[in-house]
């Protein structure tokens, strides 16, 4: 798989919950923080407001503007951020998955939504790799993540026999559309996601993660990129945040602590299949990223980070 492809999987996102609300203005909704999820939003119709915690200016979404919520921060949404605010929790809960909600006699502004719950000691460490916000605004060239919106409301509408399975799919279909776009026309930054537009410092995270056992050093990775081995050095620390063997160290960490909860094998065989040919150095090499030992990281307790292993 590709890096984005990787990493999405390690987050293994489940208990998706999609729904929709079509409201009448004056009217606005507040959200409260979403934990260890992700929140997608697409407005089908109409415009609205958008305000997030921790980020400084509100957002104005018109009809076919889509966003991300990577943090799970709370927000608000409303016809204006002054209207008199209603509690989501209260709103919503009646509403099924899969149902859209009418609030005001509807009309003015449809909105559709979903939500991935993330579970996992690596859920928070890659979550905070994405930026708060991604706003992805609507033009004509967005003709897959505008099919994934307008689906998604067909299948809403219909309800029929496997519309949750189909909504599950759409929704991860929205998540991974949206980063693209993103990615392709307004990302600026320094961590791995940023890197990933960069096609020479992409081409060496590829290979770090399509080999993560492989004796890499600088000089290989820098061949890979069609680079001198202090350009590459250079470049690959400015875009990521942190050297080429720092994050080859890292991401076989998140590999590790990965099969670690969701396999059996041995940790000397885990050990080898890293890259490592002692088990006493990957415990080494383990215990200083992840934390704790891998003995106790399979009981995720006591097993905090002692920085994230892939830096946003």
């Amino acid at each position: 798989m590709d890096p984005l492809s990787d990493i999405l999987s390690l987050i293994r996102p489940d208990n998706y919950l999609s729904a929709g609300f079509d409201i009448a203005a004056p009217w606005a909704i507040q959200f409260p923080d979403q934990g260890q999820n992700i929140k997608t939003a697409a407005v089908v119709k109409g415009e609205c407001w958008l305000a997030v915690d921790s980020v400084a200016d509100p957002v104005h979404l018109k009809t076919g503007d889509c966003v991300l919520l990577p943090h799970g921060k709370a927000f608000l949404m409303g016809s204006s951020l002054d209207a008199p605010a209603m509690e989501a929790g209260k709103t919503f809960k009646p509403t099924g998955f899969g149902q859209i909600r009418t609030l005001n006699g509807g009309g003015d502004c449809l909105v559709a939504s979903s939500r991935f719950g993330l579970k996992g000691p690596q859920a928070d460490l890659l979550l905070k790799m994405l930026p708060p916000l991604v706003v992805i605004r609507d033009r004509t060239e967005s003709t897959e993540l505008r099919y994934c919106i307008e689906r998604t409301m067909a299948e809403m509408r219909k309800n029929d026999p496997g519309s949750k399975l189909i909504l599950q799919h759409l929704a991860h279909m929205m998540l991974i559309q949206a980063l693209r776009m993103y990615l392709n026309e307004d990302a600026k930054g320094v961590g791995w996601f940023f890197a990933l537009a960069d096609p020479q410092i992409s081409t060496a995270i590829s290979a770090i993660h399509a080999a993560p056992a492989r004796n890499w050093t600088v000089e290989r990775l820098a061949q890979t990129a069609a680079m001198s081995r202090s350009a590459f050095a250079a470049r690959f620390k400015d875009k990521v945040g942190q050297s080429p063997m720092t994050y080859l160290t890292h991401w076989r960490m998140l590999l590790a602590g990965e099969k670690l909860l969701n396999s059996r094998e041995p940790i000397s065989q885990i050990s080898l299949s890293l890259g490592y040919e002692s088990e006493s150095a990957f415990s080494t090499a383990f215990k200083r990223v992840m934390g704790c030992a891998p003995r106790g990281y399979s009981k995720a307790v006591d097993c905090i980070p002692r920085s994230s292993p892939v830096p946003s």
